[in-house]
């Protein structure tokens, strides 16, 4: 994965009225999605504008940051094709945009899928390849916003997540304004209309993990756990002979 964070190009265009107009946006579609997203554990892979900006509005009741590279805010660093986190711990998982910058996205989403929890929330977002805004990042040699590797469509996504056995609860279309001029307010950004026809730029996809009852599942120790999610190290279980 090249990260958001590593790119210089990506954080000054960040910081330009078309960036934070972008992360505003971004900011409100997040927060009230997450607005019955419950448990104890939100992680989200690969930073995206603020450190926190995002994972802040979250719900539950700690917030993990992961990304490849130390930064300010951030609190656990690793390769997020191989997660330095316990399976099964996570109650929400966020990927902002982090399957454009990877390689190998699908890896991705199996390794988010790894750590989410039976009936945990993954929430994808991703810029629509059929839109103005993914018709100029595929026309950018060096991708639009600067470093972004592919855009993904909402239905490849999809299709990922049946596969994997997800329920899809949720898909919000955004980002109406245009990919150049003057950035549109946030209102506008969210809402198709009459002088904004085209396609909406990005999507929100919200999808729940199945609990696949096959076996007793064990409880999840909630207050012991905290302490073992991060490194992803578990205590060897000891057989008793029962005589």
């Amino acid at each position: 994965m090249v990260s958001p964070v590593l790119d210089p190009r990506l954080q000054t265009w960040l910081n330009t009225d078309r960036g934070k107009a972008l992360l505003s946006t971004e900011a409100r579609v997040i927060s009230e999605s997450l607005e019955d997203c419950f448990g104890w554990e939100t992680l989200q892979i690969g930073v995206w504008g603020e450190t926190r900006s995002l994972v802040g509005h979250a719900r539950t009741r700690s917030q993990t940051v992961l990304d490849i590279d130390a930064t300010q805010g951030l609190d656990a660093i690793g390769r997020p094709s191989q997660l330095p986190i316990a399976s099964d711990c996570m109650d929400v998982v966020l990927l902002a945009h982090a399957l454009e910058f990877e390689s190998d996205p699908y890896s991705l989403v199996r390794e988010a899928d790894r750590v989410l929890a039976g009936e945990g929330k993954l929430l994808v977002l991703g810029f629509s390849p059929m839109s103005l805004w993914g018709l100029r990042a595929r026309a950018s040699r060096s991708g639009f916003p600067p470093g972004l590797r592919r855009v993904l469509s909402e239905r490849r996504i999809r299709d990922w997540l049946h596969l994997l056995g997800y329920d899809v609860l949720e898909v919000r279309h955004y980002l109406y304004g245009l990919p150049w001029g003057e950035p549109a307010s946030v209102d506008h950004q969210l809402r198709r209309g009459w002088l904004a026809p085209w396609p909406s730029g990005a999507y929100l996809l919200k999808a729940r993990k199945r609990m696949h009852a096959l076996t007793p599942l064990r409880p999840r120790l909630r207050e012991a756990r905290r302490s073992r999610v991060l490194g992803g190290l578990t205590e060897p279980s000891v057989n008793r002979d029962p005589s």
